[in-house]
């Protein structure tokens, strides 16, 4: 028979498995609107997971990363890009649109078309001009708001 001590030490232990260093000391601070506001946001402009992993390393002063996402600068890097594809599919259907036209219609027909496709096509040049030169200042006030950025800190 076996004793109690043996029965005790084949048991085998549940749960989760103890930590090596665990955190046993705790800290309380209370913060009013103005500064649960700014803690908020620094919090969320760091990235990180827990706000207890924020505070101490913004305690030890520990490096973290600040991640900006400028919601202007994706929606028009988005659109930039959907109107690129429709550019590139204008070009297709421009291509098709003169194979079938030189085949299906007599000479002159098809002249008369082609010189009001390229009166459209004109439009769309100084469209895509217009296009470039937004491109251009967005960018130089994108530059103008990090070089902005980078003074404040």
């Amino acid at each position: 028979m076996e004793t109690e001590n043996q029965k005790i030490s084949k048991r085998k232990h549940g749960g989760r498995k103890p930590k090596l260093n665990p955190a046993i000391f705790r800290y309380s601070i209370r913060f009013n609107i103005i500064d649960n506001e700014r803690f908020l946001s620094l919090f969320e402009s760091s990235g990180m997971k827990t706000k207890a992993h924020f505070i101490i390393a913004r305690i030890f002063k520990e490096e973290f990363k600040v991640i900006k996402i400028d919601r202007d600068l994706v929606d028009y890097h988005t659109k930039l890009t959907t109107l690129f594809n429709q550019f590139r599919r204008i070009g297709i259907n421009y291509n098709q649109v003169v194979k079938e036209l030189h085949t299906n219609f007599s000479e002159k027909k098809a002249l008369a078309f082609l010189y009001k496709l390229e009166k459209v096509t004109l439009e769309l040049i100084q469209t895509n001009k217009q296009i470039i030169t937004l491109s251009h200042n967005f960018s130089e006030e994108l530059q103008q708001k990090k070089k902005e950025d980078d003074s404040k800190n």
